[in-house]
């Protein structure tokens, strides 16, 4: 059993935003494996099915982004997981470009406050993750802004080609096969 969080901020006005892009990770996940992500529990919005095989929670965290670990702390206790090895948590990533993911088994938070409250509420730093990137902020804007903002119409390809890696991350993920996953998607970024 595998929880999948994706972090996010809740209502319309959020949609499609760089910070959001793990619920859209999520929305692209219920579509492709025809998982309805609309019961209210573990104070987010969740639903169960399969993916390559093996049960899976989907779930949107309601909390808002840095209070998403009250959220996620729900749904691991409720289903006894170990988050080390049965959570996958998706989020945006500023020091990535669009279109670069990275997969990894365990972290800090890297100033991400979404990430912060989920270690503070696990009491570690051990649950698998897939950042995806969103571009650092223009020296000119605000960090909030940044990720409150919605991606131009030039980066669009690059976000939605990374929303489907990340699903097929997880994918990989949920079969034992994090290391698989790490190799194919966790490309060096070369800047022009």
């Amino acid at each position: 059993m595998f929880v999948i969080a994706g972090l996010g901020n809740p209502t319309q006005k959020y949609e499609h935003t760089r910070h959001n892009i793990g619920f859209d990770v999520i929305a692209y996940l219920a579509d492709q494996y025809n998982i309805s992500v609309n019961t209210r529990k573990f104070k987010g919005l969740c639903g169960s099915g399969f993916i390559e095989g093996r049960k899976v929670t989907l779930l949107k965290p309601q909390t808002f982004m840095n209070l998403s670990g009250q959220s996620i702390r729900e749904a691991v206790d409720f289903y006894k997981l170990n988050p080390a090895e049965e959570l996958i948590v998706i989020y945006d990533d500023i020091a990535l470009d669009p279109g670069y993911l990275r997969v990894r088994r365990k972290g800090s938070p890297g100033g991400h406050n979404g990430i912060k409250d989920i270690i503070s509420h696990l009491g570690s730093q051990e649950f698998l993750r897939i950042r995806v990137g969103v571009g650092e902020k223009p020296e000119e804007f605000d960090l909030v802004d940044h990720v409150l903002g919605r991606f131009p119409a030039e980066e669009r390809k690059k976000v939605d080609e990374a929303i489907r890696s990340a699903a097929d991350a997880v994918g990989l993920m949920v079969q034992s096969r994090t290391e698989e996953a790490m190799n194919l998607y966790n490309k060096k970024v070369v800047r022009e």
